[in-house]
């Protein structure tokens, strides 16, 4: 890729991935923090489970990127990630996460500056590329914020997702 891949676009998309690869990191500790029955539990008949959530990251990530970037057909069943009630146990969920994320990271590492300015219809939403990314990852952010927040309830324990790390540290001009 000549210019087509401006440095914007590069610096865009690995930003992209790092925050799709640091929900993913979150994902799994809350995860390793868990039963296999705990993933199922749901707060509440208003709310979803773990497992529930972790369908549907993948169910977004594969529609928004996998099939609409990666221009691939869209066999998207949203209703059925929310109506499961079990048949994945906790290591094939975060199997299927993993392998959801390295199939959307191949395609965002193969895009450019075209594929992300060209408008495309998505959930009926006439988006961007750039849309589409942004879209992914903050709803991939949303969810892994409620997995970590129910972990956090069902183990009454903080998750260390930082833990050796200084948040104090202040900008830099």
């Amino acid at each position: 890729m000549t210019n087509t891949k401006d440095k914007w676009v590069s610096e865009f998309l690995e930003n992209s991935i790092y925050r799709l690869d640091e929900s993913t990191r979150m994902i799994k500790i809350s995860l390793d923090s868990v039963s296999d029955s705990d993933i199922w539990k749901k707060p509440n008949e208003s709310s979803n489970s773990i497992g529930n959530q972790i369908a549907h990251i993948c169910g977004n990530m594969t529609q928004y990127i996998i099939a609409s970037l990666g221009k691939q057909d869209d066999y998207r069943n949203r209703d059925e990630e929310f109506s499961m009630s079990g048949g994945f146990s906790k290591i094939e969920l975060i199997q299927k996460l993993e392998d959801t994320v390295k199939k959307a990271r191949l395609v965002l590492n193969s895009c450019d500056k075209g594929e992300l300015i060209k408008k495309r219809l998505v959930q009926g939403t006439n988006l961007s590329g750039i849309g589409v990314v942004i879209h992914a990852v903050e709803h991939y952010s949303y969810h892994t914020g409620q997995i970590a927040f129910w972990t956090k309830l069902i183990t009454n324990k903080d998750l260390g997702f930082y833990a050796g790390r200084d948040l104090n540290i202040k900008n830099e001009l």
